[in-house]
């Protein structure tokens, strides 16, 4: 009978925090140490957003559901100007404009937040074009200076994973970050009894309680809510 063989221990890889991922890492710190965050976490039914979602792609649309949230969540925040702000030097800053930062993944796990600039000037079709474009954008490594800094409010999307709840972590000076989790699934009862099953996507909100309050934040999301549940869909 041979020998058995003894297994050869994995040897340990070290990587350099440097460059593009030393630069976030700092960005996250000094998020952490400055701004006073809390986060809100609330759901919402996909029925309403869904159905409109098919009607559009009936007619021929290219806006996927993503931009449909996107849509949504800019109306909202015209409706709720203190989290489309910034807070510097003790001042807080309510944008008239909704400069949406998005957060989008890169290779090697880096990340960055562009700026979708006026995007409450935008109809839906016309975030959908411009949200792919900044996409590619970064993809390609040719974002500007403004737009990597010019957002007023970002966004972050995980619904493509099983995480449906999580604490995104400001982009200072911004004083909201919205986070998009991923969907379930569940029976619902509705008024007759009956049971049917719906969708739930879970939502997100990290604030900075500085300039911010927990009740005006939560009132953000419950709107947000009532217009992706048909409320406020046309």
């Amino acid at each position: 009978m041979g020998q058995m063989q003894t297994p050869q221990a994995a040897e340990n890889s070290t990587l350099p925090l440097k460059g593009m991922r030393k630069m976030i890492a700092a960005k996250m710190s000094e998020s952490l140490q400055t701004a006073a965050q809390l986060t809100h976490h609330a759901e919402c039914e996909l029925t309403a957003l869904q159905a409109r979602r098919a009607r559009l792609k009936a007619a021929g649309s290219q806006a996927s559901l993503q931009d449909l949230l996107l849509h949504e969540i800019v109306a909202t925040l015209k409706a709720h100007p203190d989290l489309n702000a910034t807070l510097q030097d003790n001042l807080i800053t309510r944008h008239a404009a909704v400069h949406l930062g998005l957060a989008i993944p890169l290779p090697d796990d880096l990340l960055v937040a562009p700026a979708l600039f006026d995007a409450d000037q935008l109809d839906l079709e016309g975030l959908a074009r411009a949200r792919r474009a900044l996409v590619e954008k970064a993809q390609a490594g040719k974002l500007s200076v403004k737009e990597l800094t010019g957002a007023t409010v970002t966004v972050s999307n995980l619904g493509l994973s099983r995480v449906r709840f999580f604490t995104p972590i400001l982009n200072v000076p911004q004083v909201a970050i919205i986070g998009i989790g991923g969907t379930q699934r569940r029976l619902q009862r509705e008024a007759d009894g009956s049971l049917v099953e719906r969708e739930f996507i879970g939502l997100s909100l990290t604030f900075d309680h500085r300039a911010v309050n927990g009740a005006p934040a939560a009132e953000f999301l419950d709107d947000l809510c009532r217009r992706l549940e048909g409320d406020e869909l046309p």
